[in-house]
């Protein structure tokens, strides 16, 4: 009989935050993989937890992750834990739940804090559609393809900077996306939290003369509907009637359905179009 893999949660900050469940299994397990034994011990001591520990990080992620699957495939229970939050988040986690799911191991995630939440129910921004980026890529190629899709996106978007990137990515954000409202969030659920309602514009600002510190959480707003109709508009304009036409046209649509589709382009009425194609004839 195979072990589980056991995903726990832990405090972003506020040690309250540890659920019972995540406690009561962490006793449990045969092993704990952590991000960081240095770091993780301090929380296990706080619980009196004494379950042995291995270590899991991006260096190591997957030589480690063969051998526990290896030991999972044995009859071992292992937690997973990060160094703070939930596993598998922006974090090397999803390699190893990936591996267990190829060998048909038990996977099963034990809910607590995450950060990424934690900061967008703060935000004050909408909470009805988001994405999560994480931290943006050190490739500067794939940074720039990156940046490029998330100034189209219109869902609320969450990304991790670490206080001495913090300003170059205002800097690029703001380049690619205008001043858009943000949220800044720091040291969440800690004595010293703060959540800033800002934009890209006073961040900057305020930066000049404030040092970052700590690990950021940024909230962003998403480009609004009303936003992409313009842009799509002005992008309709710089091309002629005819070129518009052709455009739908050559995509296989017939002269009527191409005619309302740039009618509906344009924002104008389809007998504005056909008028214009009848006069210009």
């Amino acid at each position: 009989m195979t072990g589980t893999l056991f995903l726990c949660a832990t405090p972003i900050g506020n040690l309250g935050d540890m659920t019972p469940r995540v406690v009561e299994t962490l006793k449990s397990v045969d092993v704990i993989a952590a991000e960081d034994t240095r770091n993780s011990i301090k929380l296990l001591n706080h619980f009196n937890i004494h379950t042995p520990m291995t270590s899991y990080h991006e260096y190591n992620k997957v030589e480690k992750a063969k051998q526990l699957v290896e030991r999972l495939l044995a009859g071992q229970d292992i937690a997973l834990i990060t160094d703070a939050g939930t596993p598998a988040i922006s974090d090397p986690g999803e390699v190893l739940v990936r591996m267990c799911q190829e060998s048909a191991i038990s996977v099963t995630s034990l809910p607590g804090a995450a950060a990424c939440i934690t900061a967008l129910t703060l935000s004050g921004l909408s909470t009805r559609r988001f994405c999560f980026e994480g931290f943006l890529p050190a490739d500067k190629k794939e940074k720039k393809v990156i940046l490029q899709e998330l100034s189209e996106e219109s869902r609320t978007m969450i990304l991790y900077e670490a206080p001495h990137h913090l300003v170059r990515t205002l800097e690029e954000l703001y380049g690619c996306m205008g001043n858009r409202r943000l949220t800044l969030c720091r040291e969440l659920t800690k004595k010293f939290e703060t959540v800033i309602p800002t934009t890209f514009k006073a961040a900057l600002a305020m930066f000049e003369t404030e040092e970052p510190r700590g690990e950021y959480v940024l909230v962003i707003e998403g480009k609004s509907l009303e936003e992409k109709r313009r842009r799509e508009i002005a992008s309709w304009e710089e091309k002629t009637i005819e070129e518009h036409m052709a455009y739908y046209e050559n995509r296989g649509m017939d002269n009527k359905a191409a005619m309302k589709q740039v009618a509906k382009d344009r924002g104008v009425s389809k007998r504005e179009i056909y008028g214009y194609l009848h006069g210009a004839e």
